[in-house]
């Protein structure tokens, strides 16, 4: 929570399938009272293009990102409002190397890559920091944040496995985007935000995007 000295929740989206998990794990931070510092990659504004039709703009960004956290996972616009939060995001481009998540000594709480594409895995594995995405995941590590890799891709072949296990063992939490059933999905908003919540769960944020697990078998096919 914030306690008038930002630290922020730096969240990186890069260019795999899956921006609702971002817009939702973004939602779900600034509901939960933190401060998001985001990087957006240059190839997922693409993906955001191709899935939401809104185009981000580095010029525009507050406006844009207010447009899609407002989305639902089903592309229904105005479904969330966040406007009145958005005073607690700073936004850092991609290429932007001298941005302040760039140097470990910028105070930040950890990362979150969401969705993470098998490039940036390979790119944060092998500490290439091509982008600004990328240098605050290498910067996380070397700091012994939290860092959490929500990897969107299937199958996966061999060298993103082996980059997933240099992850691992280097401190970050590999997440793959893989929805549960038995919180009793009924809309694809509800997938969505398991892994959201998920994701929210690895960083320590609380929230209540889903219902949890509590031994109840067949809790997920009931209605609240």
């Amino acid at each position: 929570m914030n306690d008038g000295k930002r630290t922020p929740w730096v969240v990186g989206v890069s260019g795999a399938s899956g921006t609702p998990y971002a817009a939702a794990v973004l939602r779900g931070l600034l509901t939960a009272g933190e401060s998001v510092d985001l990087v957006v990659s240059r190839a997922s504004r693409l993906t955001l293009l191709d899935e939401t039709g809104i185009a981000f703009r580095d010029a525009h960004w507050r406006e844009d990102l207010a447009t899609w956290l407002a989305r639902g996972a089903d592309g229904k616009p105005d479904t969330f409002d966040v406007s009145d939060r958005l005073d607690d995001v700073r936004y850092w481009a991609a290429g932007d190397l001298a941005a302040g998540p760039s140097s470990g000594s910028y105070p930040a709480k950890g990362m979150l890559v969401v969705p993470a594409s098998t490039a940036s895995v390979a790119g944060v594995a092998l500490g290439l920091s091509k982008d600004l995405l990328q240098r605050v995941a290498s910067v996380t590590l070397k700091e012994r944040r939290p860092l959490v890799v929500a990897v969107r891709e299937t199958p996966l072949n061999g060298q993103t496995l082996k980059h997933m296990v240099t992850l691992d063992e280097a401190g970050a939490v590999v997440l793959p985007a893989s929805p549960a059933f038995y919180a009793g999905a009924t809309h694809i908003q509800d997938l969505v935000d398991f892994v959201a919540g998920r994701v929210l769960d690895a960083a320590g944020v609380p929230h209540e995007l889903y219902r949890r697990w509590e031994g109840d078998l067949g809790g997920g096919s009931r209605s609240d």
